[in-house]
């Protein structure tokens, strides 16, 4: 082990405000592990809102492990030294519980990284009565955790708020039980929310096609999301302070989910309903803040759609504190805000249209026409924000030529109008792939194309670089396309993976794939039917499969879906079903 990559851990824990720590022996020991690196896990409002939950318990002991840096993991690997917590340095290996928290299926790779460089056997069938439990969560985890399946003992399926509760006193009641490991896995699987992959037996057509998910007798046939109905009873914002993150915020929620139907979006099934928090409570939580002199990072899937946006943006500015917004829209942005976020010190005013032609943004139900951006450019451009920034899809179900046409045109014709309202800063464009996401009404279409994505890049950037101040990123095709085979994948990569992790990670993941006799092109090209079998269908995230065609349909159609709303019935999540909320 080596003694100076402990110490660096101590260095950053000192430079830290809010952590716990207990001693040793009195609580059970929980390694809540994000698949990243320091810097970007703790931008992840989660893992805060999980590690105050765990350690307000009096049986837990929570402490957080992340991915070393790029520059810190050679020395770990070369000096054999297993990943370690932050507040007592202790080994992955040493923990009872290790829960890891998976937002993307890009650190996947991640995952099996930090099992096998700490020892611990990466799947579930060969670790023993000796190894620790390893449970899994997070928005990938809830939505599709097959790719994973072979790693985990038990998936989180939903909040962790409602979850973790229950799983840790059935854990407990088991440990005082004297449960081997299997019975203890048994008792975890009555556990509202939770699902235990190892009762579940794939089986397969001649095709190779997965054909159903078969559950042993004793365990539901599906697992239910479990989510939070009432938000203000379980606080979100940072509870450990740090300098060294990507967002250098303090971060509060005010609502989670969001019920706009957009037909790609995971987030917007995943968080579903949408529920905000109390501007009471949340003005509480601003007023906690003032102790550490940080800028508030108000974080929700679209800040705009709080109904008491201006009210909240004025009490942070009273306080004499400023602020920053994870995202809005531009139908919903107002006036105070913008003018709030100019006063905070913002320089880019992003917006994201997904599309830009009319008919994408109506396939995919985006709900905001072009007289919206420009009304954003002219409020911008009263608040002196210089910059702007738009969030573009390509490779969208139904896409056609003539939409690509019009991301150029809608581009050049916003860059003119900023001009014309005198804003001399930027108009960057991110421009990313389209993945089909599990539990989304596109969930059954096929990745986009790589050779038609390079093609779409290619001429977006030889169109739009002519102009001056228009910046162009893109998102690597390549890229998005494992994302595609990850997001769409089976429990039959989980092998793959963990070779590939131990080479190039994502690089090398087509050959170890290729090497199984798993071909990309199964989860990539196919556009299943409804009657299909997909590696997500024993789980019920609260609305049917039926519903989800219904809206593939209606996209193919054109035709809008309105948002959500009180005593709304369409999906299923808001009818009154058997659930573990609170």
């Amino acid at each position: 082990m080596d003694h100076r990559l402990r110490g660096r851990l101590r260095q950053r824990l000192a430079q830290e405000r809010g952590y716990y720590r207990y001693p040793a022996g009195a609580r059970t020991r929980f390694a809540l592990a994000y698949p990243n690196t320091y810097f970007v896990g703790m931008s992840n409002l989660g893992i805060h809102i999980l590690y105050e939950l765990l350690n307000e318990r009096s049986d837990t002991a929570c402490e957080r492990v992340f991915l070393p840096d790029r520059d810190e993991m050679p020395h770990y690997v070369r000096s054999e030294t297993p990943m370690m917590s932050m507040e007592t340095q202790t080994p992955l290996a040493d923990f009872a519980i290790i829960g890891f928290a998976v937002s993307f299926e890009m650190d996947y790779f991640h995952v099996a990284e930090m099992l096998v460089h700490s020892r611990i056997r990466p799947f579930a069938a060969e670790r023993t009565e000796h190894d620790p439990l390893v449970i899994a969560g997070g928005p990938c985890a809830t939505f599709n955790p097959e790719p994973l399946a072979e790693m985990i003992d038990a998936f989180v399926i939903g909040e962790g708020e409602v979850i973790l509760p229950a799983l840790m006193d059935a854990y407990h009641e088991g440990v005082r039980a004297g449960e081997a490991r299997e019975a203890l896995l048994h008792r975890l699987a009555h556990v509202p929310g939770v699902y235990v992959p190892a009762l579940y037996t794939p089986t397969y057509d001649l095709d190779g096609g997965l054909r159903t998910l078969a559950p042993a007798q004793d365990v539901p046939p599906r697992v239910a999301r479990q989510w939070v109905e009432d938000l203000d009873s379980f606080p979100a914002h940072t509870v450990v302070v740090t300098d060294d993150t990507e967002f250098n915020f303090y971060l509060i929620e005010t609502a989670r989910g969001c019920g706009r139907h957009c037909r790609f979006c995971m987030a917007g099934y995943c968080f579903r309903r949408p529920r905000n928090r109390s501007l009471s409570v949340i003005e509480s939580e601003v007023r906690d803040a003032l102790a550490y002199g940080k800028k508030i990072g108000l974080m929700g899937a679209a800040i705009s759609d709080y109904p008491e946006i201006d009210a909240l943006c004025r009490s942070i500015l009273g306080e004499g504190l400023s602020m920053s917004v994870a995202s809005f829209r531009a139908d919903s942005v107002t006036k105070g805000l913008v003018e709030s976020l100019a006063a905070s010190g913002l320089k880019t005013l992003t917006l994201a249209p997904e599309a830009g032609s009319a008919r994408m943004r109506a396939v995919i139900n985006k709900g905001i026409e072009e007289h919206h951006l420009f009304t954003a450019v002219d409020l911008g451009a009263a608040a002196h924000i210089p910059n702007f920034k738009l969030y573009i899809m390509v490779g969208l179900p139904f896409e056609e030529d003539a939409d690509i046409d019009a991301i150029i045109d809608l581009t050049q014709r916003l860059r003119d109008y900023m001009d014309e309202k005198g804003c001399r800063g930027t108009l960057t464009l991110s421009v990313n792939p389209f993945v089909p996401k599990p539990f989304t009404p596109f969930q059954w279409m096929p990745a986009a194309d790589k050779k038609r994505m390079d093609a779409v890049m290619k001429r977006l950037a030889q169109t739009l670089s002519r102009r001056k101040k228009i910046i162009l990123h893109f998102e690597s095709p390549k890229e998005a396309r494992i994302q595609s085979v990850l997001a769409r994948g089976d429990r039959r990569l989980a092998a793959p993976l963990v070779r590939a992790a131990m080479k190039r990670g994502a690089k090398d993941f087509g050959a170890e794939m290729r090497a199984d006799g798993l071909s990309e092109e199964r989860y990539l090209v196919p556009a299943w039917e409804e009657e299909s079998y997909l590696p997500w269908d024993h789980l019920d995230m609260g609305f049917s499969k039926h519903y989800l065609w219904q809206e593939n349909d209606r996209a193919q159609h054109l035709l809008s879906t309105p948002i959500c709303f009180d005593g709304c019935q369409r999906c299923g999540v808001c009818k009154p079903v058997e659930r573990m909320t609170v």
